[in-house]
């Protein structure tokens, strides 16, 4: 066979192009098919070793050293009275069983209540809640726990009470803001698909205000242990007890004592609700993080 010959256009060829006739021919179809297809990109982790690791080691650190001072530091009779046997275990645990029941209470009013007032029928009632629970936070937490004790006598209960009006505030003024900012047509699209009302609240409304909604418990779990610590003057106990004992006797171990393990307190329970925060909000959502 002649190099001259028809044939003689069927020589090798890159891989896509054809002979038709004495002309090449490219199947750009069959080359896209033969690229490999580029794998998605795995979505960056949520949460860090960093935000896992930091901080709690950070607080076991400020723990342990705060017990080898106490254990070396030299305690007088009423000074060891004031720590003897577990009763810093118990005044700790009391802190946070009043955080835990105060705080379980804020969310049972205030995320319910947050939802009805954004309703149609109750929406013009919401200034006038706000503003009612705005006075809840903005009296002075020790005056509203002596009217409370005025008026409930002393114990946990009368403390939880005070503790519930006081953090309120932020998870229903959150809820409220978080649902409102919702773009109406998102809810105008659930319900023409057919969803029911509680469906587009459970499914497209509450997902979507759930940065907010955590970020207003996220303030008032630390709201609360603060608070907790005035639950002393109510008969509730808690951290408080140390703190105004060591005032009271001016024995400052017992005083550092009951501060440092406030503090802990307090930036371990707001660790904990910024996992929660980052851990439940939808990955759609976490624009910046």
């Amino acid at each position: 066979m002649t190099p001259d010959s028809p044939s003689g256009s069927s020589r090798a060829r890159p891989p896509g192009e054809h002979d038709v006739k004495g002309h090449a021919f490219r199947d750009e179809e069959a080359e896209e098919e033969q690229q490999p297809v580029p794998q998605p990109a795995k979505p960056p982790r949520r949460i860090t070793w960093r935000k896992l690791v930091v901080l709690p080691a950070s607080l076991a650190v400020v723990l342990v050293l705060t017990y080898v001072w106490i254990n070396n530091v030299h305690l007088d009779s009423i000074a060891e009275n004031s720590l003897a046997g577990d009763t810093v275990e118990v005044r700790w645990w009391q802190h946070v069983r009043l955080t835990a029941i105060s705080t379980f209470w804020v969310l049972i009013i205030a995320v319910p209540l947050g939802i009805a007032l954004t309703r149609r029928g109750l929406s013009r009632a919401a200034p006038v809640v706000t503003a009612i629970a705005n006075i809840g936070q903005a009296t002075p937490a020790i005056g509203l726990l002596a009217l409370l004790v005025i008026w409930l006598g002393i114990g946990p209960s009368t403390a939880i009470t005070g503790m519930v009006i006081y953090a309120v505030l932020p998870v229903l003024s959150n809820t409220v803001a978080g649902l409102k900012a919702i773009e109406p047509s998102m809810v105008e699209a659930a319900r023409g698909i057919g969803m029911s009302a509680m469906g587009t609240l459970t499914r497209v409304e509450l997902p979507l205000a759930v940065p907010l909604i955590l970020a207003g418990v996220r303030t008032a779990l630390v709201l609360n242990v603060g608070t907790a610590t005035l639950a002393t003057f109510g008969g509730g106990g808690g951290l408080g007890d140390l703190i105004t004992s060591g005032i009271q006797t001016q024995r400052m171990p017992v005083l550092v004592l009951g501060s440092v393990l406030t503090v802990v307190l307090a930036l371990l329970v707001d660790w904990l609700a910024s996992l929660a925060e980052v851990a439940l909000t939808p990955r759609g959502l976490e624009v910046g993080r």
